[in-house]
């Protein structure tokens, strides 16, 4: 174990003065321009995810660039957002340096006058990778890390031990430094990722893990970066089936499309944090009907509802990767209902984890 450590951090090291030059070859190329009176021309590569165009030929999922984007002096809000740019490259060849780490609002919090705003900074960031070629993490800006982790597996961060396997059920957070993580055992048949929090907690109380051999995460809503290449790590190494649970609403399906397809905020990196192999198991449309949910429990579709899922409906990857999701979006657009993972506890308090999720399994409800 400690000559894996070594390994890793040697590996780490060796990234860090490969980007502490390439820093410095940027840094000296533009000042060259400077000093010559030239104004300098960055081009940066730009990333998608997807397009609203379903039947088109793109290469929204080939993970190449799909145009540049030039940032020159000449024009003020650019050379705003070059100068941010470059300061955040001070902060970060700092961190490489000293081998410390921070997080993005750490980073927000330096220059606040000169930042103004959170998304200048992520933005910076995310230039700066392009750039560099190379993920957030390998510049030490880090994520506070919101995901939960509780079941049937045992890993290492470093020199701290997650062993979960002793006690299934108890909950552990999800690392945030993703790369030290070594050592991975598990006797897990499957990951289960389930949305929400109260969902999770649900399944920690009713003993879930006792029961069913299995791995259950949690992202508390819109996965972070940790939770998301946590989660491709372990199915990169344990090679396990995993599936998604969500809300029957237009932000659950988008939770769930985030964890098989990755954001756009993060397309340029989106190779890394993806995972194809995950499967829908629920809480589908079609749902209301088949396990009969309560009337009451079926709420009216918000026009932001519905604003937001008629636009996910021309995702290009949804008509050629899982046409099948397509269509129960759809159908919830048509019904103009949503309705909570947990209007299945109507049935009883836990139907949820004594029924739903065991049934979709066996019977291969998913998609």
């Amino acid at each position: 174990m400690e000559g894996k450590r070594r390994r890793v951090q040697s590996e780490t090291q060796a990234q860090s003065v490969i980007l502490l030059m390439k820093i410095k070859e940027f840094t000296r190329a533009l000042l060259t321009d400077l000093t010559n009176g030239r104004s300098p021309l960055i081009l940066i590569d730009r990333f998608r995810s997807y397009c609203a165009v379903p039947n088109a030929n793109c290469f929204c999922a080939s993970d190449s660039p799909c145009g540049k984007e030039a940032l020159t002096l000449r024009k003020k809000s650019r050379a705003h957002r070059l100068v941010v740019m470059l300061r955040v490259m001070l902060i970060v060849q700092k961190l490489l340096q000293e081998n410390k780490h921070s997080s993005k609002r750490d980073i927000y919090y330096t220059y606040p006058s000169l930042f103004l705003d959170q998304s200048v900074v992520d933005q910076a960031i995310n230039d700066t990778c392009i750039l560099m070629q190379c993920s957030r993490h390998n510049l030490n800006v880090v994520s506070a890390g919101n995901g939960l982790i509780m079941g049937w597996i045992r890993f290492s961060e470093g020199e701290r031990i997650f062993d979960c396997i002793s006690s299934p059920n108890s909950v552990h957070p999800v690392p945030v430094h993703v790369e030290e993580v070594q050592d991975i055992i598990s006797v897990a048949q499957y990951i289960l990722v389930v949305e929400k929090e109260s969902v999770f907690q649900r399944l920690g109380n009713d003993q879930f893990c006792n029961a069913n051999h299995c791995i259950i995460i949690t992202g508390r809503g819109y996965p972070d970066i940790p939770t998301r290449r946590f989660l491709r790590l372990l199915v990169e190494n344990l090679r396990l089936p995993v599936y998604c649970l969500v809300d029957c609403d237009p932000y659950g399906f988008d939770i769930l499309t985030t964890y098989r397809f990755g954001s756009m905020q993060m397309a340029y990196d989106t190779k890394h944090l993806r995972v194809p192999e995950i499967r829908w198991l629920g809480v589908f449309p079609s749902d209301s009907e088949r396990y009969f949910v309560p009337k009451q429990c079926l709420l009216p579709l918000t026009a932001e509802d519905k604003r937001k899922g008629e636009a996910m409906l021309l995702r290009c990857y949804l008509e050629k990767e899982v046409p099948q999701w397509r269509l129960e979006l759809k159908l919830m657009l048509q019904k103009g209902v949503k309705f909570e993972i947990e209007a299945l506890s109507a049935h009883a308090l836990s139907f949820l984890s004594e029924s739903y999720i065991p049934s979709k399994i066996e019977r291969k409800l998913i998609m």
